[in-house]
């Protein structure tokens, strides 16, 4: 046996450190995407939104002027 005491708290709370990283490692390829990804999506996203709006088709009200606009 060893002639130095070992500290168990350090070893316990080392053991779940690493079972966190790998953990994190393993949701990050399940889940993860990187910001310029994110960002492209964000940008197809609005860009499809605006487009749509843009083909609504406007209600007669709006064609001619007399919305349900209060004074």
């Amino acid at each position: 046996m060893s002639e130095t005491p070992i500290n168990l708290n350090k070893v316990r709370k080392a053991r779940a450190r690493a079972e966190a990283k790998t953990r994190a490692n393993t949701n990050a390829v399940a889940f993860g995407r990187s910001k310029a990804e994110k960002a492209a999506d964000g940008q197809v996203v609005s860009r499809m939104r605006r487009d749509l709006d843009g083909k609504a088709l406007k209600s007669p009200d709006d064609l001619s002027g007399k919305g349900s606009k209060k004074p």
